[in-house]
């Protein structure tokens, strides 16, 4: 069987001699493709290889998906915009009133749901959703559209992983009852600030509860800062007492969180940041579901612009099934940059190509 060597896996079988363009040879027949051995053959600038048809190979989670085309992308954004805009308007009437329109949220969050069932390049769609300069609106986005493909990806129902996206919008509505100092704060909170900041899920559970008969997403504004171990809030909750879908959501919140810029803390790089929840996984978050994100996350990486520490830019080639977050880098037509191998070169920031 030929395939392009970006979709060759460790565990596949060569089953002929392979030559690079000026014909000297790099791997022989009968070779049994390891990550170093994918990385040799793209950095000798082999494009396609023959493999045996029943080589083993790795979880065809690390294939990446179809990448999203321009114009996918560009009939997702004013419904991206019009939810942001939506959440808005629900706040500040939450803010004003202790409560906000029920219809309001169905009406918006339906028909961009509807639009995520054909997107799948999860990390094009969080890079567009970076859009205006309001971290708490934009936050309640991405933790709504992270929460439902978490679910999807978990196996749960389109209608079930709908309830899930919901709830995720939904999550940080009491924070509308938070004061503008301390909720838009540049420096670090008081003591007495922070504990007034954690009581943000008690009042989401209450202006939700006061605001529709959605009880899951009630519930999931009360726990999504709960942790497994029982070191969360409010509660201070084990695992068996967590909602799933407020699991979920404390993922979804973790990731957006860090991935985004606030009054106090500058965004980090999003591979950075998974590999970050990877290290949650062991006692804090959910680690099922923790897990299925990161796997479903990183082939959305492939073919991302990429800026360096080196200050060169690049484009991500190939995951590293044995260091996940460190991949390959092709650099120039010649050039690559095996992350997994050179330590001292990170990745400051992906990028769509524009």
């Amino acid at each position: 069987m030929r395939v392009h060597v970006t979709d060759a896996k460790p565990g596949d079988r060569l089953t002929s001699d392979t030559y690079n363009r000026h014909g000297v040879p790099v791997l022989i027949q009968g070779t049994e493709l390891q990550h170093e051995d994918i990385s040799k053959l793209i950095m000798h600038g082999v494009d396609y290889i023959d493999i045996d048809d029943g080589s083993a190979g790795i979880s065809v989670d690390f294939a990446p998906d179809v990448p999203a085309s321009p114009e996918s992308l560009k009939r997702a954004i004013p419904l991206i915009e019009q939810t942001i805009h939506g959440f808005e308007s629900m706040f500040l009437e939450a803010s004003a009133t202790g409560k906000f329109d029920e219809s309001r949220v169905d009406e918006l969050l339906g028909p961009l749901i509807s639009e995520l069932t054909h997107q799948k390049d999860v990390v094009s769609m969080l890079l567009i959703m970076e859009r205006g300069d309001h971290y708490t609106y934009n936050h309640s986005l991405q933790v709504g559209v992270l929460s439902y493909y978490i679910a999807t990806w978990l196996g749960y129902t389109e209608e079930e992983a709908y309830i899930a996206g919901k709830a995720g919008y939904l999550h940080d509505m009491g924070k509308s009852m938070i004061p503008d100092e301390i909720l838009n704060k540049p420096d670090k909170l008081t003591p007495e600030e922070y504990q007034e900041m954690k009581k943000h899920t008690l009042y989401g559970f209450d202006i939700i509860r006061n605001s529709t008969s959605d009880e899951i997403s009630a519930i999931v504004a009360l726990q999504h800062h709960e942790r497994e171990d029982g070191s969360g809030y409010p509660h201070g909750l084990l695992k068996e007492e967590i909602h799933p879908f407020a699991s979920i959501t404390a993922i979804a919140d973790v990731y957006s969180a860090m991935i985004s810029d606030r009054v106090y803390q500058t965004r980090q790089e999003l591979l950075t940041v998974l590999n970050e929840l990877h290290s949650m996984s062991f006692g804090h978050l959910n680690p099922e579901a923790t897990q299925v994100f990161i796997r479903h996350m990183l082939p959305n990486f492939i073919n991302k612009q990429v800026l360096l520490t080196t200050g060169q830019t690049g484009t991500i080639v190939l995951n590293n099934p044995v260091d996940y977050f460190r991949p390959l880098v092709k650099i120039s037509e010649n050039e690559y940059i095996d992350l997994s191998k050179e330590r001292h070169v990170a990745i400051i920031d992906i990028y769509l190509e524009t």
